[in-house]
C-alpha cells in the first residue's frame, strides 16, 4: 500500500474550514487505497487521520520524545522518534507522496526540506528520487512564488540550474489532490 505523508499545522481544531478539509482528504486518501502519515498529533495530523479512519484506511503517527503527549486517537501505527530532526527524516522516508496542507514553522521545514532533497541529486537516494509533491493553495502560493525569483538571478551567462519550482504542484481542494496523485504516481 503506498503511503502519502500529510504536513500541517497542529492548531485548527474540530469545526473549522481547515480541519474540515483536512478530514475530507484524509476519507478521500484512504477510499483511494492510500495511508497516511503524518506527525500524529492534533489539528490538521488529527483531522486527517479521522478522516482515513472513518474510511477504514490506515493511519501513521510520527511522533517526538520532544512533545510527550500521546499521538491522537485516530493513528493505528505511532513511531516514537528521539528528536525533532529525526522526526522530520522519519515522515518523509515513509511517504511516497507528499501533501503540504496550511501549517506554520513546522510545515514550513516539512515542505523545504522535502524539497530540497528531492531537488538535490546527491540527497534524492534520502527519499527514492522525485515523488509527488503537493501543496496547497493559495496558502503556499507566496512562498512558492516569492522562490521563482531566484530565476531573476540567473544570467545567460550562468551555468547555474534553473530554481526546482517543477517539483511542487499547487492544488486547492482535496478532490484535485486525489487527481494529482493519481496522474503523478
Amino acid at each position: 500500500m503506498k503511503i502519502v505523508t500529510i504536513f500541517g499545522s497542529s492548531l485548527p481544531r474540530e469545526g473549522s474550514a481547515a480541519y474540515a478539509q483536512a478530514e475530507r482528504l484524509g476519507r478521500l486518501l484512504a477510499e483511494t487505497g492510500y495511508a497516511i502519515c503524518n506527525g500524529g498529533y492534533g489539528g490538521l495530523m488529527e483531522a486527517s487521520a479521522r478522516g482515513a479512519r472513518a474510511a477504514g484506511g490506515h493511519t501513521i503517527g510520527i511522533t517526538c520524545v520532544v512533545w510527550p503527549r500521546p499521538a491522537n486517537p485516530y493513528i493505528v501505527d505511532e513511531v516514537r522518534t528521539p528528536s525533532f530532526p529525526q522526526r522530520l527524516m522519519t515522515l518523509i522516508e515513509r511517504g511516497d507522496a507528499y501533501i503540504v496542507l496550511p501549517g506554520g514553522t513546522g510545515t514550513l521545514a516539512e515542505l523545504a526540506l522535502t524539497w530540497e532533497l528531492m531537488n538535490k541529486g546527491a540527497l534524492s537516494k534520502t527519499v527514492g528520487g522525485r515523488k509527488p509533491l503537493l501543496a496547497m493553495v493559495p496558502y503556499w502560493q507566496p512562498v512558492i512564488e516569492c522562490l521563482k525569483q531566484e530565476i531573476q538571478l540567473i544570467t545567460a551567462e550562468s551555468t547555474a540550474p534553473a530554481p526546482a519550482i517543477d517539483i511542487v504542484t499547487l492544488v486547492e481542494t482535496p478532490e484535485q489532490m486525489i487527481e494529482a496523485l493519481r496522474k503523478e504516481t
